[in-house]
């Protein structure tokens, strides 16, 4: 690791430390850098914010893109506490950042009682053998609406 990538990483630790000890949520953290400046940043806001989507690469992701005027993250690099969740792990990969550095592991996570094993699992299963069910209902209203987009002459596309 660079020193450079070492300083951005421990930026990701303390934006965790804070979050934790301001009781915003659980010790995450991430930064988000383009060049060398920090453009994004969030810690984990789940229990302040009572969203379960705020974690810590979610923020810094909303942060980063919000201030760049783009929805995609291309030409940055994401820097995390933790290794990301499957919901991060998904804001990532439509975030399109060139790189994610990651400090703690999942095993590590849940070893401080945040434990993904299930969401992964359940990824994995078929449809019909999850636990929440899935139902689908209303396709052709759905169709519908995909066929406007895909003649929708000024769309943005991602």
């Amino acid at each position: 690791m660079t020193e450079r990538e070492q300083h951005f990483m421990q930026a990701a630790i303390d934006l965790a430390r804070q979050g934790m000890n301001a009781g915003k949520g659980g010790p995450f953290g991430c930064v988000i850098v383009k060049g060398d400046e920090i453009v994004g940043q969030g810690c984990n806001s789940v229990t302040s914010s009572n969203d379960p989507t705020a974690h810590a690469e979610v923020v810094a992701i909303r942060d980063a893109c919000l201030q760049l005027h783009t929805h995609q993250l291309t030409g940055c690099e994401l820097y995390t506490s933790c290794e990301p969740c499957p919901m991060c792990m998904g804001a990532i990969y439509w975030a399109r950042p060139d790189k994610v550095f990651f400090a703690g592991t999942r095993t590590d996570a849940s070893a401080a009682g945040f434990d993904d094993s299930f969401i992964y699992e359940e990824i994995a299963a078929p449809v019909g053998d999850r636990k929440i069910p899935l139902v689908n209902l209303g396709r052709p209203g759905a169709v519908q609406v995909f066929a406007e987009w895909v003649a929708k002459p000024d769309k943005i596309t991602y």
